[in-house]
């Protein structure tokens, strides 16, 4: 039966109408003032359009020594970081989906708690620091290895998992590391893809364990030079001052440029996780 049209369905496309509007406004905002010339920016004629496009200031940041070994850092934190978390992740994940586990329920309820409380930053920093953990790239990596939220949707994916793969498993011979290794995480595609994804963003824009935890310039991510660029309206990567107007507003087209740089290429990995992301994020969390 062919659907009408109706006044709730325009109601219902003007209100995703607006919600894209307003994701992808301040995002075409920045993309243009970033590629525009500096008179048109000091001019404030910018809107959703570049006037006298110009590469300036992309080519500024990228000549910023800093910038570079930020993105280097960020790069490796993240592909480092989300491979950590997953494997972590999927195998507690995995053990705690089995009945039969000893304790089970005493585990799961320890890592409920955490949903809810946690130890506190300086408590958490004490431990990182008596594990000699400060100023290396393990301060960004281990202490946020773990997300309860991503094992337990995890483990309702495992839950949910057909009893007969196991048993197959088990069948050819196969103890339990190799039947989740073999059997349990080729076929776990879409949760991996998606909790992958959740741990990979999380990892990109964490900028505060490195705050807590790395005193060192040469290990900063990118989300800190960035984050330093606009409490401090600092020329970014051309070095240039905050004093007087015009540098003021051409900072700000630096700031822009620094802020796409960083954010594109964690976008550009959604599109290949699309057809995972649904899937994994309804069946993982089909029953509770």
């Amino acid at each position: 039966m062919k659907h009408k049209f109706n006044v709730f369905d325009a109601l219902i496309y003007l209100v995703l109408l607006g919600v894209v509007v307003s994701a992808l406004y301040p995002f075409i905002y920045m993309i243009a003032v970033s590629l525009s010339g500096p008179v048109p920016v000091l001019k404030g004629e910018v809107f959703l359009w570049p006037k006298d496009f110009s590469l300036n200031t992309y080519a500024s940041v990228f000549d910023n020594p800093d910038i570079g070994i930020a993105y280097r850092n960020t790069i490796l934190y993240t592909v480092l970081g989300t491979f950590i978390s997953l494997f972590v992740s999927a195998a507690g994940a995995y053990a705690l989906s089995k009945r039969t586990m000893l304790f089970r329920n005493f585990f799961m309820i320890m890592v409920v708690i955490t949903l809810f409380f946690s130890g506190g930053m300086i408590p958490t920093f004490l431990v990182v620091k008596s594990y000699n953990l400060i100023d290396t790239i393990w301060a960004m990596i281990l202490p946020t290895a773990v997300s309860s939220w991503n094992l337990i949707v995890m483990r309702t994916f495992f839950t949910n998992m057909p009893q007969e793969v196991e048993e197959s498993g088990k069948i050819d011979g196969l103890t339990d590391i190799g039947i989740f290794f073999r059997l349990v995480l080729p076929l776990s595609k879409a949760i991996l893809a998606t909790i992958g994804l959740f741990y990979g963003v999380a990892i990109w824009n964490n900028f505060f364990s490195a705050l807590l935890y790395l005193r060192d310039a040469d290990l900063l991510p990118l989300q800190v030079i960035i984050r330093n660029m606009v409490l401090q309206g600092s020329g970014g990567a051309n070095g240039a001052g905050n004093i007087g107007g015009d540098n003021l507003l051409i900072d700000e087209s630096l700031k822009y440029a620094t802020i796409i740089v960083t954010t594109v290429p964690i976008l550009l990995i959604y599109p290949f996780l699309q057809k995972y992301f649904a899937k994994g994020a309804l069946i993982g969390s089909v029953k509770g």
